[in-house]
Formats: structure tokens, C-alpha cells, sequence
């Protein structure tokens, strides 16, 4: 008999649909799910997807393994004749527009941070509107270590999350913080025990795609617009955003239930 021929690789990027639920599951485990541009374009993409579609109602990130991302793979950088040239090729085009679009996806993108998350990894998980943490999980900023910058995004949402102190606590000495700590700082919204993880992850992303899609994703755009704007700028973002609200059937049948003192069953339009 000839050879059998290899095991197909796994796919670095798994996706999985189930309820409204979207799941985009790193897969990488050995390397701790850590990023390349092909699997950042893998990212782009499904997100993409997921906002073309319109069917999804909630978007989980999560990963395999004992990592949720151990940031970008140095090893894809470490050849490149100018270290600074490749790594603006990897964030244009790899970090930015993916950022991007989980910051503008008008639904609730959930992390399930399952493990370690570090450097352009934690990156990842602040561009998601609510973070979950397995009791294993860790926090590190990682770029000083490195000699390099935060990037994609950090510096923008870090701050925002956690305050001004304790983000230059984080950015200038790369320290690792596990998950108690992290909740306490606010860089996580729950802390669930590592046995069951996948499965709480489920149930508060079944949750989310359960509620009033539209306007989940409207009081997104609020929340966005709201740390530069005026409070006119805001009062008048807020008004136009609540008239579109009330024009959907979610918000009808929000006014239902509330008058028929029962639970309201929302479709996501």
C-alpha cells in the first residue's frame, strides 16, 4: 500500500452557528491562538459575514485550548528586513480593519476569554463589548516587553475600561493580572469557573440573542459616540436613535408585554 497521505491542517479560525449565536473560535492552540495576517484575514472576513448577513444576533470570541490569544506571532515578524515596515503592513492590514468592525457590528460582540490573553490578544478582547473570564484566564499588555507600542486599539480602549492610572499601570510594565484582579479593575465583566467556561459563555451569549437586537446595537452607537461629544451633541444623537427604536417591532412588543405584565418575546427586528 502507497503512503497515506497527512491530516489535513485544522482550520486556524473555527465558526460555529447555533440560536442567533455566532462563534469565532481561535484554533491555534499550540500557539496559544497566537495571530498571523492569514488567520486576521480569516477574522476580517467572518465578521464581515456576520454583519452582511444580518441573522446572527450576538458574536462570541473565544479560543481553544489553555489561550484565548497570545497576541501577534513574532515569529512571522522576526525575518522581515524592517521590523517597522511589517508591522504597519500587519496592522493595516490585519488589526485595523478588524477593530474596526467589531467596534462598529450593530450587535453585542461577547469575549469568552477562556485563557491567557497578551499584547494585540488583549487587544482583541477590548474591542469586545463584554468580556467573560475563565477563572485560568490572564491579562497581560505584553508590548514593553518587546520593546514596541499597544496597539490596535489599546490605547484608545484601554483606558476607557479600566481609567488612566490603571492603564499606564498595565502599558508601561507588561505585568500578567489573573481574572480576580481583572474584575476588580474592570477589564472584565464575570468571572466563571474554568470547568463549564464554554458552556456560561453559551448561555449569557443566548441571553444577549435573545434581547431587542436593534436596539442593543443602537445603544452601542450612543455609547461610542458619547466620550466626544457635547451633551447637545448627545441629546440630539440620543433622540434620533430613540426614534428608530420605537419604529421596530422589538420596541412594540417591549410595550406589550410590559402592559400584559409578562416576559416580552423579542425578534431581533
Amino acid at each position: 500500500m502507497g503512503e497515506q497521505p497527512p491530516d489535513p491542517p485544522e482550520n486556524a479560525l473555527v465558526i460555529e452557528i447555533a440560536g442567533g449565536v455566532t462563534t469565532l473560535r481561535l484554533n491555534r492552540p499550540r500557539q496559544l491562538n497566537a495571530l498571523t495576517l492569514a488567520l486576521l484575514t480569516e477574522l476580517q472576513q467572518a465578521v464581515a459575514d456576520v454583519g452582511a448577513t444580518g441573522t446572527a444576533r450576538c458574536l462570541v470570541i473565544t479560543g481553544t485550548g489553555r489561550g484565548f490569544c497570545a497576541g501577534q506571532g513574532l515569529d512571522e515578524v522576526a525575518g522581515a528586513a524592517s521590523l517597522g515596515g511589517e508591522v504597519r503592513r500587519l496592522l493595516e492590514l490585519g488589526y485595523l480593519p478588524l477593530i474596526r468592525a467589531l467596534r462598529r457590528l450593530p450587535i453585542p460582540v461577547l469575549g469568552g476569554i477562556n485563557g491567557v490573553a497578551a499584547g494585540s490578544g488583549l487587544s482583541l478582547a477590548l474591542a469586545c463589548d463584554l468580556r467573560l473570564a475563565s477563572d485560568a484566564a490572564t491579562f497581560t499588555c505584553g508590548f514593553s516587553r518587546v520593546g514596541l507600542v499597544p496597539d490596535a486599539g489599546a490605547t484608545h480602549l484601554l483606558p476607557r475600561i479600566v481609567g488612566w492610572a490603571a492603564a499606564l499601570d498595565l502599558a508601561l510594565t507588561g505585568r500578567r493580572v489573573d481574572a480576580v484582579e481583572a474584575l476588580r479593575m474592570g477589564l472584565v465583566h464575570r468571572v466563571l469557573p474554568a470547568e463549564g467556561f464554554a458552556g456560561g459563555v453559551a448561555a449569557a451569549a443566548a441571553e444577549l440573542a435573545a434581547g431587542p437586537t436593534r436596539a442593543l446595537g443602537l445603544t452601542k452607537r450612543a455609547l461610542e459616540h458619547s466620550p466626544t461629544a457635547t451633551l447637545e451633541e448627545q441629546l440630539a444623537l440620543e433622540t434620533e436613535l430613540q426614534v428608530e427604536a420605537a419604529a421596530t417591532s422589538d420596541a412594540a412588543e417591549g410595550v406589550r408585554a410590559f402592559l400584559a405584565k409578562r416576559p416580552p418575546t423579542f425578534r431581533g427586528r
